[in-house]
């Protein structure tokens, strides 16, 4: 595909001059711009949906969300993957984020990684890929040869795949069973994908993810009920989500924590049933870590 052709390549007429502007108007022109990205991820939320219910499915069977990509789009798959765990209580093993280069191209640019097909297989090999899994492709560009090898070879497996792209017709479209373009125009800076292109991606690995555990029971009300209290910080914030959920104070609050060794699911049931810790623990894993359908 020639790069010049794709939708991140074009040169943005709105910015054509904004290397002779004031301070303010290269922000107010950087503003307006990334004001259209939500509204170019509200087009494609019934893709997203479609993705969605698959990953959650596949993970019912045991199956685990992975994503891959080259730069900043395997950079934000990986802080995607990073924050499931301390944030819904995962094994860090469900979702994962590999980028081509490993972890040196995190903080430096890999010459050449991005550009292998092979690379991306010896990665899935590593992680010790199956059929249950769900793969998910990211690349502005839609292009990127790291992400197909890695897609081709999910589906010789008989995985799942999705795939993120900036551009009409995306060529990692063509190997992804659920594929999402989200058309976010030129950039600002002509090629600077981790502008809007980047900003769309983020919106839409927080929305499968966040979506994935809701469904998963991670989520009572709009509460992070799941959450690890590793630290100070956090071990405040879950007792303020038991306070909330159960309208009680803080000292009731930290005495139910106490007694479910911090498990804030459990300390909710317990609040709400009256239940012990043992019990309320059996009947959410009978009803997927669900309090309302424990509730039920």
């Amino acid at each position: 595909m020639n790069l010049n052709q794709l939708d991140t390549e074009q040169s943005n007429p709105d910015s054509l001059h904004i290397d002779e502007m004031s301070t303010i108007d290269i922000l107010t022109t950087i503003n307006n711009e990334d004001q259209k990205v939500a509204l170019a991820v509200k087009e494609v939320l019934p893709k997203i949906s479609i993705a969605v219910d698959c990953i959650y499915y596949q993970m019912c069977k045991g199956g685990r969300l992975i994503y891959i990509g080259a730069g900043t789009s395997g950079r934000l798959g990986i802080l995607d993957a990073s924050e499931c765990p301390p944030t819904y209580g995962v094994d860090p093993r469900l979702v994962q984020g590999l980028i081509a280069g490993g972890k040196e191209a995190l903080t430096a640019a890999i010459e050449g990684a991005e550009d292998s097909l092979d690379f991306a297989v010896e990665d899935l090999k590593n992680i010790h890929l199956t059929d249950k899994d769900v793969v998910c492709g990211i690349a502005a560009s839609g292009r990127t040869p790291y992400v197909i090898g890695g897609l081709e070879y999910a589906r010789t497996l008989g995985c799942q795949t999705v795939s993120i792209c900036c551009v009409h017709n995306g060529e990692i479209s063509k190997y992804s069973h659920y594929p999402i373009e989200v058309i976010t125009g030129p950039e600002v800076i002509a090629g600077s994908t981790r502008m809007k292109a980047g900003t769309a991606q983020k919106l839409v690995l927080n929305m499968i993810s966040t979506s994935v555990m809701i469904k998963r029971g991670k989520v009572y009300k709009n509460l992070m009920v799941d959450l690890q209290p590793t630290n100070e910080k956090l071990k405040t914030r879950a007792t303020n989500i038991v306070s909330q959920s159960l309208d009680c104070s803080e000292e009731e609050s930290i005495k139910l924590l106490t007694k479910c060794h911090y498990n804030v699911k459990i300390a909710i049931l317990s609040g709400l049933t009256g239940k012990d810790e043992k019990e309320c623990e059996e009947a959410l894993l009978k009803n997927n870590g669900s309090i309302p359908k424990t509730m039920r």
